[in-house]
């Protein structure tokens, strides 16, 4: 396709949104006033507002390779921080999928250059739960649940940053949820780790790993 039918493409999805509510523009010009912030991958298969139903100005969006989330990604934090300080989001959404090429190279060790030093943050997931890769596990078993674990470590990561403590002391309502999206269904899944106040999170995470294990979460 020529990059010049983009054009055509946004002319024709602009009328289309017009007929639809011709006021639409007008009132996403004023202001956003999003519910959610997705934290999502960068692969393009995973259209963030499309796969929800979520019309532009109502999911706040920030991708990366893998939806990773690291206290030293300023760029993370600064969206982490408007969304919640600013925008008021009630939930923060860390999503993976299923068949992310980030996950592959980071689980098989693949070298693409800089980016492997990013993927070495998915590695270090593996490595914190190396029991739950067990021998003769296949590649394709071992990546849907790297996909799985590096979600629920990421949502941990957002609910140890000082921007999410900080509202959870305020008693902000806010809650931080681990989805993951399979590309050959379309469809999401609640990986059952929602986290909605300080002081449970640990709790909330290790009954999610050991469902993830397939054991019973030990009784707290």
């Amino acid at each position: 396709m020529p990059i010049t039918d983009l054009f055509t493409n946004n002319r024709q999805w602009a009328e289309r949104m017009n007929q639809r509510d011709p006021g639409f523009f007008n009132r996403l010009a004023r202001q956003q006033a999003p519910r959610y912030l997705w934290i999502g991958c960068s692969d393009s298969r995973v259209p963030a507002n499309e796969i929800v139903g979520l019309l532009p100005g109502e999911l706040f969006v920030h991708r990366n390779v893998a939806n990773v989330v690291v206290h030293s990604d300023l760029n993370c934090l600064s969206v982490l921080q408007y969304a919640i300080d600013v925008l008021r989001v009630e939930h923060v959404i860390v999503c993976g999928h299923y068949g992310c090429g980030g996950i592959e190279a980071a689980w098989k060790k693949m070298g693409f250059g800089l980016i492997d030093n990013w993927l070495r943050h998915v590695q270090d997931v593996a490595e914190r739960h190396t029991e739950l890769f067990p021998r003769g596990i296949t590649d394709a078993q071992a990546t849907e649940r790297l996909a799985e674990l590096n979600v629920v470590d990421q949502v941990a990561n957002v609910c140890r940053t000082t921007i999410v403590m900080d509202a959870w002391r305020r008693g902000q309502s806010l809650s931080i949820h681990g989805w993951i999206y399979g590309l050959h269904d379309g469809l999401l899944r609640d990986l059952g780790l929602s986290v909605t106040r300080d002081g449970t999170l640990a709790g909330e995470y290790a009954h999610v790993i050991a469902a993830i294990a397939g054991t019973p979460a030990a009784k707290k």
